[in-house]
């Protein structure tokens, strides 16, 4: 799950380069939709999508600690979410499908790790010695 998570927050971070690089990639009408608002909207995704995505693929692969993933994970999540509502709004499937999928591995993963860290298996069953 380490593995999708990290995965899926690579992939974020390369749909906003590419949008930063030419965002009629995101529109319907392809480049020749690109207004000066269409042009700010992916210099405002990158300005978040990048930084979190790099803070939590360092988490995910380099410190591995657990200290503040959970967290981490619940925020990556929660843009995730409404990245997703974005895209049912602006009638754009893939920002629905590809939020809906990443929210569901960063909060899935979020969720394991919160019932470990108060000794519940992957099972939902109390493990014996776990607090």
């Amino acid at each position: 799950m380490v593995i999708a998570n990290a995965a899926g927050a690579a992939a974020s971070m390369a749909f906003s380069a590419a949008g930063l690089l030419s965002p009629g990639l995101a529109l319907s009408g392809g480049a020749d939709q690109v207004t000066p608002l269409a042009d700010l909207y992916a210099q405002l995704y990158a300005a978040r999508a990048l930084p979190l995505g790099a803070v939590l693929l360092h988490q995910l692969l380099i410190s591995r600690t657990g200290r503040g993933l959970t967290p981490l994970l619940l925020v990556g999540g929660a843009v995730q979410v409404a990245d997703a509502a974005i895209g049912v709004s602006s009638h754009n499937p893939g920002m629905v499908v590809g939020g809906t999928v990443l929210a569901a591995l960063h909060l899935g993963l979020a969720a394991r790790l919160a019932r470990s860290a108060h000794g519940i298996g992957p099972t939902g069953i109390p493990v014996p010695g776990a607090a």
